[in-house]
């Protein structure tokens, strides 16, 4: 199955815009990326329908897992070749890179383990271009643009787990389901903390600064409103430490917007 249509299939928010290069992109660009960056296909025009966007169903517990699974499919292979990239990590990170590979692997295992016991079928692995087309055409012999996309990775894949946890505990049978989902969703926070702090940031998410990346995975991480409060009128902390103390939520179609590129079928 088309890896990309299951993003189409299970995108339940409605577009009400198209988005555009210049929304979905950070204009100051670090790390020598700014034209790699900038030429990203992030409009989902080529990717998919809107009429994707206009469903209102719900997906179901093996939709969501698959969902997941592809995300989890996606950092796998990742990190498995950055390792296999002679000479792209320097020794110092290597035991780092190498551990963050195998939870990833453990993930997909146990994705596809806990689809298989609900009597469901995994998704068949897609098959991946990391450089998006050309565009990080040396994210394999470059560390500095390796760790920029394993923090795209990371992040988005943290605020995608997060996304879909309402529709998790909607289904009153995914009790186990939600657990299993908490415990990768926490490790894959970890790891997002560990390769923000090796490329020299802090290890939670600021407003939303993108350091460089797509502007996409940070949005609406400038929030300052929990529970029905704006925790600015609560509390003398500054709001670049409120919104340090939250992740936000991203949609499927949010993630889709920021994997597309990478997912070639």
């Amino acid at each position: 199955m088309n890896t990309t249509k299951i993003f189409e299939a299970l995108a339940n928010e409605k577009n009400e815009t198209d988005i555009s290069r210049r929304d979905a992109l950070n204009k100051t660009l670090k790390l020598g990326l700014k034209a790699a960056i900038a030429a990203i296909p992030l409009g989902l025009s080529s990717i998919m329908s809107n009429r994707a966007f206009a469903q209102t169903s719900t997906p179901g517990v093996v939709d969501i897992l698959n969902y997941a699974l592809t995300l989890e499919y996606l950092e796998s292979e990742f990190y498995q070749m950055g390792l296999a990239s002679s000479g792209l990590v320097p020794s110092s990170d290597m035991n780092i890179i190498a551990q963050i590979s195998k939870h990833e692997d453990a993930h997909v295992i146990l994705l596809k383990s806990t689809i298989t016991s609900l009597q469901g079928t995994p998704v068949s692995k897609p098959n991946f271009d990391f450089t998006a087309g050309g565009t990080f055409a040396d994210v394999f012999s470059n560390y500095q643009t390796f760790l920029a996309l394993s923090n795209a990775f990371e992040d988005t894949g943290v605020r995608a787990y997060k996304g879909q946890a309402a529709n998790l505990l909607a289904d009153k049978a995914a009790g186990a389901v939600i657990t299993a989902a908490l415990d990768i969703h926490s490790v894959e926070a970890r790891h997002a903390s560990e390769i923000r702090r090796l490329r020299g940031f802090k290890g939670w998410i600021t407003q939303s600064q993108a350091n460089g990346l797509p502007a996409a995975i940070y949005a609406g991480e400038d929030n300052t409103m929990q529970g029905g409060k704006d925790v600015k009128t609560i509390t003398s902390v500054s709001a670049d430490a409120i919104t340090e103390a939250f992740d936000e939520p991203l949609t499927m179609a949010q993630v889709l917007a920021i994997a597309g590129p990478f997912i070639k079928a």
